[in-house]
């Protein structure tokens, strides 16, 4: 799955929280100065085009909603990052944020704990 790039994230985080939106109503949502309306639509059938948005028609307007979830598109992105980055290595994937200190051995053993007793978190 493509990564979204940041205009795009922001515009997925409105339909991931408010719903389905027509543009204007997506544009309503925008601090000042506000994108231009042609813009946004752009970006919009840009998102349905790669998969991310679906429409709903309403006579001559459309209103759209996310098609991919918020969780499918983090989990997707860090799938492809392993893969990418790491040679879909999730071993060495875990081991660079220990050696990052992202992540401390404590909450390394933690987690290990949490999987061995079918938990997530």
């Amino acid at each position: 799955m493509k990564r979204l790039t940041k205009k795009e994230e922001v515009i997925m985080n409105h339909f991931w929280d408010q719903g389905p939106l027509f543009v204007r109503e997506l544009r309503e949502l925008y601090p000042e100065p506000k994108p231009h309306f042609s813009t946004l639509s752009t970006q919009v059938r840009t998102l349905e085009e790669e998969g991310f948005i679906d429409h709903k028609s309403y006579g001559p307007t459309y209103q759209y909603f996310a098609s991919v979830s918020r969780d499918e598109y983090k989990e997707r992105t860090l799938i492809g990052l392993i893969d990418k980055y790491f040679d879909n290595s999730y071993l060495s994937a875990v081991s660079a944020l220990v050696k990052e200190e992202k992540i401390t051995v404590e909450q390394l053993k933690e987690l290990i704990e949490l999987v061995e007793k079918g938990e997530s978190k």
